[in-house]
């Protein structure tokens, strides 16, 4: 752990009498859980500050953890301290009044290409932004304070953001972190209920997803789901794109993506994930970016989808004709 950036981060913590938190747009379990758990910290430790959650956009899904903040005026930001967590570049981050902010601290797990911040904390190798809030406090944990509400934030993202500890990001000091939350008091069985318990038509569309799944020539598994399928299973954008899941253990398939139409305009939006094979990259490409083996990305046409698909074939072939090992 960079400990002289947490050092950092903390002293300057302590120089701000208000501070602010933001997190990226369409947010998941790790942006929701490192801002929400982040905040907790704070008011514990420090409860004669003003700390607040300030984002423009809100997950149904993981609803079940509470409300934030309505949105400040302008001129509730101007002497506050903001800190961005879990969102790699400016662009992406939800609420654009971050840039009233008289200092901002970006804190990320995610590949490097953007140091917004005045100050870029960001650890890579992390499972989860939640896992570097953890360590945050646990390096830090004669200064600060947690309680079973932040570490049940904290634990919802490390859980949610490592596929319940699958992913190849985890590591042993993930597990010792996840344990350390756990003995804060986090009721696993609310939490999980509340997390995976799915509504019957979203298992009838798991059955539409798994009759519908297409595979390329190399063995790119990937499906496409319109409006008009959302509307027959009556999904969210986010339920839709729950699908990706459903493709993860396809033997051979070594790169499965959802296209989900969006929500909101006429793009197509795009989750590429991966075993053993880098895919942020080619989603760099298309508006996107991310993980090494899970990445996010935009096409604005079909064509533009039958392109990306082509590269992503391209990709897989390329790197079974390199590499052995890959089952």
């Amino acid at each position: 752990m960079n400990i002289t950036a947490a050092r950092q981060v903390l002293d300057t913590i302590k120089e701000y009498d208000r501070i602010i938190i933001f997190r990226h747009f369409r947010p998941d379990g790790d942006a929701v859980g490192s801002t929400k758990g982040l905040r907790r910290i704070l008011q514990l430790s420090f409860p004669e500050k003003e700390i607040v959650l300030q984002n423009c956009d809100f997950s149904d899904y993981l609803s079940f953890l509470g409300d934030e903040e309505e949105l400040k005026d302008d001129a509730f930001y101007a002497e506050a301290l903001g800190i961005v967590i879990d969102t790699a570049t400016a662009e992406r981050i939800s609420n654009k009044k971050f840039s009233l902010c008289k200092k901002l601290i970006k804190i990320d797990h995610h590949i490097d290409v953007e140091a917004y911040g005045d100050i870029n904390w960001v650890e890579e190798h992390r499972s989860s932004s939640c896992e570097l809030v953890a360590a945050f406090y646990n390096a830090m944990k004669d200064e600060l304070k947690i309680d079973a509400e932040a570490a049940t934030y904290l634990y919802a993202g490390l859980v949610t953001d490592s596929g319940r500890f699958r992913f190849r990001s985890v590591s042993g000091e993930t597990m010792r972190l996840a344990g350390m939350l756990l003995d804060q008091g986090v009721d696993t069985d609310h939490l999980y209920a509340n997390l995976y318990m799915k509504e019957f038509e979203e298992f009838k569309f798991q059955g539409y997803v798994l009759n519908n799944i297409k595979i390329t020539e190399n063995g790119v598994a990937y499906i496409y789901i319109d409006r008009a399928t959302m509307q027959e299973y009556g999904l969210s954008y986010e339920q839709a794109s729950a699908c990706v899941s459903y493709m993860d253990s396809i033997k051979n398939s070594l790169i499965w993506i959802a296209f989900i139409d969006s929500d909101k305009d006429e793009d197509i939006r795009v989750r590429l994930r991966s075993r053993f094979v880098t895919v942020n990259q080619l989603a760099e490409k298309y508006e996107g970016g991310g993980h090494a083996c899970a990445s996010g990305a935009t096409v604005h046409s079909l064509q533009q989808l039958e392109e990306l698909l082509s590269e992503a074939d391209a990709l897989l072939g390329e790197y079974k004709r390199s590499n052995e090992g890959w089952l």
